[in-house]
């Protein structure tokens, strides 16, 4: 009976936190489906993106991938898989909208201000220069689960 007890206790606190994540916490594609990133809700109520899959995870060497473009050098040789690349992004008052954030681009190196809308299975990542929203552009990364 104390079994029942404590397995019907875990399978209600797992219901209750499945049923509170937000529709954007899911692994998506990037455009290109040449990584998969996993937007998560972190513990100060913001929204952040790892690398959690690449196509190809190695360089040409058979290492794994770094991020050689940091403007930082004590950052280059940080790996690519694991990396945050989505920071900070904050729920808009508008449904499945966030904003506020920023997007690591570890091909090029930089950091650019961003939006995401979501809708359905794709999510609209939009960086931009921060301060000048009509500088950047727009991905549709897809849904990968």
């Amino acid at each position: 009976m104390k079994n029942l007890i404590l397995l019907s206790i875990a399978i209600l606190t797992t219901l209750i936190s499945t049923a509170q994540k937000e529709a954007v916490e899911k692994v998506w594609f990037n455009p290109e489906k040449t990584s998969k990133i996993q937007i998560y809700k972190a513990v100060d109520g913001n929204f952040y993106g790892r690398v959690i899959w690449l196509k190809e995870p190695n360089d040409k060497n058979g290492k794994p991938k770094t991020d050689i473009r940091n403007k930082d050098e004590k950052l280059r040789s940080q790996p690519v898989l694991g990396m945050v690349i989505i920071k900070k992004f904050k729920k808009a008052s508008s449904v499945n909208e966030y904003e506020d954030g920023t997007v690591y681009d570890p091909l090029s190196g930089k950091t650019y201000c961003g939006t995401m809308s979501l809708n359905g299975k794709e999510l609209k990542l939009r960086g931009f220069i921060c301060g000048i929203n009509f500088v950047g552009r727009t991905s549709i990364w897809t849904l990968a689960e």
